[in-house]
C-alpha cells in the first residue's frame, strides 16, 4: 500500500491545498494531511479547527475517501515511520518555494535515507495563494471566493474576520 504524507500548517486550508489533495489522492492508496502543531508559527486557528475545515473541504469533492487527516509536532520522519509512509507531498508554487522545500528534502532524506519528497507544482490559479494572503484579505474585507474551498467559506472568512478584528 502506498502512503504519502501531505504535511503542512493548513492555517487555513485553501483551494490551492485542495487541489494538491486531490491530485495526490489519485496517485496514493491513502493520503495523510498532516497537520504542524508548531507553536512557534502562532496559527490563527487551533488544530480541531483545521481539522474540521480540512476535513469539511474533503468532504465536499468526490472520491477523497483515501484521506485522513491527523496531527503532528516532532520532526516529520518520526510521523512517516508512525505511517509506514515513504513519501512527502509538498506544492510549490515558486522558485522561493523550491529553495526551502529542497532543504527540508536533503534534510528529512539525511534523518532517512527511505524518505522521498514528491514536488507538485501548483495550479497556475492558485500559484499566487497563502493562508497568510486569505487571512489578510479576509481582515480587510476583500473578496475570498477564488481562495477557499466552498465548504467551508462563510464559516472561515467569518472567523477570520472576527479574529482580526477582536479589541477594536
Amino acid at each position: 500500500m502506498s502512503i504519502a504524507v501531505y504535511p503542512g500548517s493548513f492555517d487555513p486550508i485553501t483551494k490551492g491545498h485542495l487541489d494538491i489533495i486531490k491530485r495526490a489522492s489519485k496517485m496514493f492508496d491513502k493520503v495523510v494531511v498532516a497537520v504542524v502543531k508548531n507553536h512557534s508559527k502562532n496559527p490563527m486557528f487551533s488544530f480541531e479547527e483545521r481539522r474540521d475545515y480540512i476535513e469539511r473541504s474533503i468532504a465536499s469533492v468526490e472520491g477523497l475517501n483515501n484521506v485522513v487527516v491527523e496531527e503532528f509536532q516532532g520532526l516529520l520522519v518520526d510521523f512517516m515511520h508512525k505511517h509506514n509512509s515513504k513519501i512527502i507531498v509538498k506544492g510549490l508554487r515558486f522558485v522561493s518555494d523550491f529553495e526551502y522545500e529542497f532543504q527540508m528534502a536533503l534534510t528529512n532524506r539525511k534523518l532517512d535515507e527511505e524518505i522521498e519528497t514528491m514536488f507538485m507544482v501548483t495550479c497556475y490559479k492558485y500559484s499566487y495563494l497563502s493562508s497568510s494572503i486569505v487571512k489578510e484579505v479576509c481582515a480587510l474585507g476583500g473578496d475570498v471566493t477564488d481562495m477557499l474551498p466552498e465548504a467551508i467559506m462563510e464559516d472561515a472568512k467569518a472567523e477570520i474576520y472576527r479574529r482580526s478584528h477582536k479589541g477594536e
